[in-house]
């Protein structure tokens, strides 16, 4: 047996040990290694079975292959990859409140609560004149939509193409599954789903009007008024809550108490 200088092995590449067992080279294995070859043919392939006289303990002291750094697709770019010793302990920060905003004002809560107070009141307003007609105007949905105008602005769901879009594309949804597949689970959980993937799509994230379709479904009242769900009630009070929102921000900013 003759000591012969190897090289190393790349990262993608295998070596084969006396057992045929395949494992993974590690780039950082010294160069002169004591080995002897026997030529065979394995799958076909000219290659050889080396006899590894190196010490184990070298490659027990190698660091582990979770903690091992990956280049990214961006050139010169490495980025760690997770083990599951590094993911972090359970917290139960998620519980607490937020301790990095600022306490609220007393502008920050009386204009929002106003707000949100004139919108259902002028929508109950218009329900009394609907009334007759079997309808109503005031849906659970604009409940959410009333809180995010008036105490979130800023916040993507509150921007007013996401806010139309996702309304009249959910509430059309709504009235194409039910007119498809009638009332039940099924024409619910399809509607839930394929309303979430258009506000994926459309890039319009506005979580309220995901309820619109299983309002329509499970309501009867609402299905009479066929594909005019989609402009009203919800699309249609949105446009007096926008006009709210507006009054709200502009008393916040100039009527600080």
């Amino acid at each position: 047996m003759a000591l012969l200088p190897v090289k190393p092995l790349s990262f993608h590449r295998f070596q084969v040990f006396p057992r045929h067992l395949i494992t993974p080279a590690v780039s950082t294995v010294p160069a002169m290694v004591s080995a002897g070859f026997k030529s065979h043919h394995f799958v076909g392939l000219s290659s050889y079975d080396l006899c590894i006289h190196e010490s184990v303990s070298h490659m027990r002291s190698l660091r582990s292959w979770s903690n091992r750094r990956r280049v990214s697709k961006t050139v010169g770019v490495s980025m760690p990859v997770a083990s599951a010793e590094d993911l972090p302990a359970a917290s139960w920060d998620s519980w607490k409140p937020d301790k990095t905003t600022v306490a609220p004002s007393p502008s920050d809560v009386i204009w929002p609560a106003a707000g949100a107070f004139a919108a259902m009141a002028i929508m109950g307003r218009i329900d009394q004149m609907l009334n007759p007609k079997g309808i109503s105007m005031s849906v659970a949905p604009l409940g959410a939509v009333s809180a995010i105008l008036f105490t979130t602005p800023s916040v993507p769901a509150a921007r007013k193409y996401n806010i139309f879009m996702a309304q009249i594309g959910c509430a059309a949804i709504g009235v194409l599954t039910f007119s498809i597949f009638g009332p039940g689970w099924l024409s619910r959980s399809i509607a839930l789903a394929a309303s979430i993937a258009f506000m994926v799509i459309a890039r319009a994230n506005h979580p309220p009007a995901a309820s619109l379709p299983l309002l329509f479904i499970d309501g009867a009242k609402l299905q009479k008024l066929n594909f005019w769900y989609v402009l009203f009630p919800s699309a249609a009070a949105c446009i007096l809550l926008c006009f709210l929102q507006e009054i709200v921000c502009y008393l916040k900013k100039n009527l600080k108490f």
